[in-house]
């Protein structure tokens, strides 16, 4: 039987708030995180992205104190990133309620922390997420600290290291697709699902259910991660599985 597909969205927290941007720039105050997931609550959210954007930036530890109250309230499995750099923070955040941890700064700078968490949580536990630019050549290259610093490394060959680590999930994000919502980087999600056999999660772009869909058959992504389309539409994640449905995704309804 194949995975179900998964809708997931993301919540981007800075400075006590939920923000949005475009291409990682820009942030504009889009609410209360707590209302948020009350809200998704009610909307059957297969799974949320919770990401402290300023926490690796600042030098910060994870905010254990707000992902435990944000566990209290969320009634689906819930992804926290932002600031992780041991095994020690992975083992607070899921103590306080965290389903699974999303490394991406931590990720490039210290892979190894991939294999640490795998060996003592379960690859299950592990998201690598990746963001990445698409330079004027045509050539992506991963950044880190929320965008802002050039990796030098190649989403492709880092995605198969990281698979390798041990990481259960892959968030493929394009950083000038994001907040856009004209549409995910298809070639980006396809070039990083055919590398690895995780799940890939497509991020950084979608303005429509119809977006997803292509996402899903033409960047061949496991799950679709969304913001924007959330949080500045009428768009709903319940509408957006019906339409996939529709489409003949395989999705839990």
């Amino acid at each position: 039987m194949s995975i179900k597909i998964r809708v997931m969205p993301t919540m981007l927290f800075k400075e006590m708030g939920l923000v949005k941007g475009i291409a990682f720039d820009s942030w504009r105050r889009v609410g209360s995180v707590m209302q948020a997931v009350k809200v998704y609550n009610l909307r059957e959210v297969d799974e949320l992205v919770f990401l402290d954007i300023t926490a690796t930036r600042d030098g910060r530890s994870p905010d254990f104190e707000t992902v435990d109250e944000l566990a209290d309230e969320c009634f689906m499995p819930l992804a926290v990133g932002g600031g992780v750099r041991s095994v020690e923070d992975v083992r607070r955040l899921l103590q306080v309620g965290a389903d699974k941890i999303v490394l991406n700064t931590a990720a490039v700078e210290t892979p190894d922390l991939i294999y640490q968490i795998a060996r003592r949580f379960g690859a299950q536990c592990v998201i690598v997420s990746i963001d990445t630019r698409r330079h004027d050549n045509g050539r992506y290259e991963v950044f880190t600290h929320s965008g802002t610093q050039p990796a030098g490394l190649d989403p492709v060959e880092f995605v198969r290291q990281a698979e390798t680590l041990g990481a259960g999930e892959i968030l493929i994000t394009s950083i000038e697709r994001d907040g856009t919502m004209t549409g995910y980087d298809l070639e980006l999600t396809r070039q990083v699902s055919k590398a690895v056999s995780i799940p890939v999660i497509a991020s950084g772009g979608a303005g429509n259910y119809e977006h997803m869909a292509l996402a899903l058959r033409e960047g061949k992504a496991s799950a679709v991660a969304a913001a924007s389309i959330f949080h500045f539409t009428q768009q709903t994640p319940l509408e957006a599985k019906r339409y996939l449905k529709k489409q003949g995704v395989n999705i839990r309804l």
